[in-house]
């Protein structure tokens, strides 16, 4: 005897979105029109094989946690389509001109894209893939692997809620590169010292 297996209600899915989005916007001082980039298995989220489920009402859930996220942070979400299209993503296409990102031409479906990918194409106003971007910060839902779409350097950020359904939470946020060896200085600071003035560089 099988039973069916039963999906959670997806508005739950929703509020823990908001939530994890929430926090790393805080802990990456996310501002307006700043990337964040979103992988998504939505067959990890409702407990399946990543690639093998894809379940268009988890994405569904997923999208409307980052869109009332949103509302207060005005962030440009940009969301991984699966390996069938080269980890490429979904963006509006005004973010991708203001960005200056390589445009490359598909219309992601669930068996190739990604149901995440292909529900964010559908509600976008004005969609289209870009081959790669470099995201100030971003949220790994099912292990899919965002690192590539990420500025350097990446910091892990500890999400309070670690799985949205099934699917493994992992999410990171991005500062610049530390130059300058042991005389950098890398605080702001009014006074110089005299041991700073001391031996110029010039």
């Amino acid at each position: 005897m099988t039973t069916e297996k039963r999906i959670p209600d997806p508005s739950l899915w929703s509020a823990d979105v908001e939530r994890i989005v929430r926090e790393l916007a805080e802990a990456g001082r996310l501002r307006a029109h700043e990337l964040l980039v979103i992988g998504a298995s939505t067959s990890e989220v409702i407990g399946e094989r990543i690639g093998t489920a894809g379940a268009l009402e988890a994405a569904a859930a997923i999208y409307a946690g980052v869109e009332a996220a949103r509302k207060d942070i005005a962030f440009i979400p940009a969301y991984q389509c699966c390996e069938h299209l080269n980890r490429a993503l979904v963006v509006e296409e005004e973010a991708a001109r203001r960005y200056g990102l390589e445009l490359v031409h598909a219309v992601p479906i669930p068996k190739a894209g990604g149901s995440m990918a292909a529900y964010a194409y559908g509600k976008l106003s004005n969609p289209c893939l870009v081959e790669s971007i470099q995201a100030h910060a971003g949220i790994d839902i099912g292990d899919t692997f965002i690192g590539m779409h990420l500025k350097r350097v990446a910091v892990p950020v500890r999400p309070s809620i670690r799985s949205i359904g099934e699917g493994h939470v992992t999410m990171a946020i991005t500062r610049p590169k530390l130059i300058g060896g042991a005389r950098a200085v890398y605080e702001p600071q009014n006074v110089l010292t005299a041991e700073q003035s001391a031996d110029h560089c010039e």
